[in-house]
């Protein structure tokens, strides 16, 4: 029997639920309700699954350039989450991986800009993408500690929205076209950004002193 081709665009959902789970990860472990070295060993197993996968889909027979092009932009994901597992479980800096989301971030500009054309919904993620892999870059490349909070929001309800969405829909071959759809999916992104900048400027409250009765 011979073996069943590989089907690349449904693994590349699956890899799309898959960022969805480690942006919700290390943006709860930005906000400190996930420790390091737990958030890390999730994202060493989500970015050598991704890895995996982005390379069975590439040297697929049927592979194609828009197949070469969905596994590139895994292989950008899957790189950043094995980089991220890695510093975080062997405690190396993060300057490093800093700079290695400044250059996804770049790389999703241009993604964005190829694929405005025949998909204007995944230029409108990958716009997202960028941003938000823009903001990784200045926190950990800069150490910019105050963006810590902004971060971690954006990855949770961003990030999360941005990948665990499109997949199910694309699992379910409702995957959204055309321009109307995109400006849609822009304006929920935009809102889900100002969210995150709302709730990150909010004062964070201290822990109240625990009460202890003074015997008299």
């Amino acid at each position: 029997m011979a073996p069943r081709p590989v089907d690349g665009t449904s693994m590349s959902y699956i890899c799309l639920l898959l960022s969805g789970a480690a942006l919700l990860i290390n943006g709860l472990g930005l906000l400190g309700r996930v420790t390091s070295r737990d958030s890390g060993f999730f994202n060493l197993v989500i970015g050598t699954l991704q890895l995996v996968i982005a390379t069975l889909i590439a040297s697929a027979d049927a592979a194609g350039p828009a197949a070469i092009g969905s596994a590139s932009g895994i292989f950008l994901f899957g790189l950043t989450y094995l980089y991220v597992g890695l510093g975080s479980v062997a405690g190396l800096g993060s300057s490093g991986v800093g700079w290695f989301c400044g250059l996804v971030a770049v790389l999703a500009v241009v993604f964005a800009g190829t694929s405005l054309d025949d998909d204007p919904v995944s230029s409108v993620l990958w716009l997202a993408w960028a941003v938000l892999w823009g903001l990784f870059f200045l926190l950990l490349a800069f150490d910019a500690a105050h963006l810590a909070r902004i971060t971690g929001w954006s990855a949770i309800l961003v990030g999360t929205a941005s990948t665990v969405a499109p997949a199910v829909l694309g699992l379910n071959g409702a995957w959204p076209a055309g321009w109307t759809s995109a400006l849609t999916v822009a304006g929920i992104i935009a809102v889900l950004f100002v969210v995150a900048g709302a709730v990150s400027s909010r004062p964070v409250k201290a822990p109240a002193a625990p009460q202890v009765a003074v015997p008299a």
